[in-house]
């Protein structure tokens, strides 16, 4: 999980509620400046930049060691003389001590308890009479009993204050298969003209881009099933506002459940809070940039020209932020089938099982919204084998949720694949098994399906929802197997759905996750 200070970071950018659930290390490496800040004795620093302005909200830096294991001990010196004279660099929220000396400021950390890669936050506000333009480094030195000494250098810079502004919320019908257009505009209620805008959308299942722009960055992964930001050449008058071109909107999947309401955000930006955001948030994934015309940004008052351009940072960015709503209308559900195995073995032998579950439709399943059904596959493998490799998507189904995913051992294991699969895919979950014993040993797999609010409910064809595994095992080693090992279910179910709430996408009115995807084997 990214540590607190960032995501008070992501929240002072106008991304409120935005809870990340990602890798432990943040994704910085692509990033040469970061790829150049190595120590002698081998580790790494990273923090990030930012831009403050006049009568603007606080903002962080969040400094990280890149390290496979946290540091437990360690001295941050932070110098903030390049900076001080127009930005306050003020004492770090978190463990340690901390001592000043004129503008050095120097942070002892002792943390045996819960070790962290963030290892300091620091606030950063405009001293009164900055003036835009001015701009300055941090340097951070930090010394490890064991790992020697690294540096780091980030950049403070006073930015010119805009105030975006958009409407809080949007409402939109559609039924599965239809365009539904999204007139989007945003205001500037400052007393400077923005100069360009980046529009940053994410959002479920069906609320699929109708068009993908030459303006427009699509990511493939780990932002809600859809992301994208638009880059948009225009100025937003002070006072004024601007929309998009009418080609806007979303085109909602043929194979979307009904009916369903599904949520999406759009969030206004400058284009240096963007930067900013972006090199902040890990397993942003890939992109491509789209090839169907150029994605518009109309003013709808009179713009003026700039006298010069200056780095750009919004004074209030609370209010930039559009939730949408999308009602799909219709009745189209799903039939998710579970798939068993049967297969001859030898005592002694490992063999390969793989077992799951296929999606036979119409309406596709984990795909967001309040009223869709999110599936989990409960394995229970046959008494007389060993699991001596697990898939990634299973965890032990008798420890903590979503603990020792792929922990080889266990008896009972929950399944879980956290994207989309649609009407005719199937999610399949790969075992290695040891044969320890001869005769017909059982095991069955058994689908539960909730929701985002963590309640039971049914798919189209409960019926199915059962399937065995069984291994005809030959050769000597004692008793014949017999049915399979179980898990206790008395109660179970619901605690397994809570389980998936815990992990979904939980796109209602508590607001969105950002969810770092594993990679799930989909078959057609």
């Amino acid at each position: 999980m990214l540590s607190n200070s960032t995501r008070r970071w992501l929240a002072g950018l106008g991304v409120a509620g935005a809870f990340v659930a990602a890798s432990a290390t943040p994704a910085f490496a692509a990033d040469p400046t970061i790829a150049d800040a190595v120590g002698a004795e081998g580790f790494s620093l990273y923090a990030n930049d930012v831009i403050v302005a006049p009568d603007g909200p606080e903002k962080w830096i969040s400094l990280y060691s890149l390290v496979d294991e946290p540091f437990t001990d360690y001295t941050v010196k932070v110098d903030r003389s390049a900076v001080d004279g127009f930005a306050e660099v003020q004492k770090p929220e978190g463990p340690g001590s901390c001592t000043e000396a004129g503008a050095v400021l120097t942070c002892t950390v002792k943390n045996d308890a819960e070790p962290d890669l963030d290892l300091l936050s620091l606030p950063v506000l405009p001293r009164d009479g900055a003036k835009a333009g001015q701009e300055g480094q941090l340097q951070f030195t930090v010394t490890t009993p064991n790992a020697g000494t690294a540096t780091f250098r980030s950049t403070v810079t006073i930015g010119e204050g805009v105030d975006l502004t958009s409407e809080p919320f949007v409402n939109l019908t559609g039924t599965p298969g239809s365009t539904v257009p999204a007139p989007l505009s945003v205001g500037n209620q400052g007393k400077t003209d923005a100069e360009d805008a980046v529009l940053f959308f994410f959002g479920s299942y069906a609320l699929a881009p109708a068009k993908r722009y030459e303006n427009c960055e699509y990511f493939e992964d780990n932002f809600d099933e859809y992301a994208y930001a638009c880059t948009l050449d225009a100025t937003v008058a002070a006072g004024g506002s601007a929309k998009l071109d009418d080609s806007f909107g979303f085109a909602v999947p043929g194979d979307a459940w009904a009916p369903n309401t599904d949520y999406g955000f759009a969030i206004w930006m400058t284009p240096a809070d963007w930067q900013a955001f972006r090199s902040q948030v890990p397993d942003f994934g890939k992109s491509a940039k789209g090839d169907e015309g150029v994605l518009k940004l109309t003013p709808t008052a009179p713009s003026r020209a700039l006298a010069r351009a200056m780095q750009q940072t919004d004074v209030d960015p609370t209010n930039n932020e559009t939730m949408i709503q999308l009602a799909v209308k219709g009745n189209q559900k799903a039939d998710v089938a579970a798939n068993g195995a049967t297969l001859d073995a030898e005592v002694g032998a490992t063999v390969p099982v793989t077992v799951g579950f296929t999606n036979n439709g119409p309406a596709a399943i984990n795909a967001g919204g309040e009223d869709g059904i999110y599936t989990l596959a409960l394995v229970t493998l046959p008494k007389g084998t060993t699991a001596v490799k697990a898939p990634e998507q299973c965890a032990d189904a008798e420890g903590e949720f979503g603990a020792d995913s792929g922990k080889a051992g266990a008896a009972v294991y929950a399944c879980f694949v956290p994207g989309v699969v649609g009407s005719g895919k199937k999610a399949e979950f790969p075992f290695s098994l040891r044969v320890d014993q001869p005769g017909t040993l059982a095991g069955k797999v058994e689908l539960f399906h909730g929701g985002p609010d963590e309640t039971n409910r049914k798919d189209l064809n409960p019926a199915n929802d059962t399937a065995k595994i069984v291994v005809k095992a030959a050769g000597d080693g004692g008793q014949g197997g017999g049915g399979g090992g179980t898990l206790p279910i008395t109660g179970s179910s619901t605690s397994l759905i809570a389980g998936i709430g815990a992990l979904l996408l939980a796109a209602g009115a508590a607001g969105y996750v950002v969810s770092h995807r594993r990679k799930t084997r989909f078959v057609a």
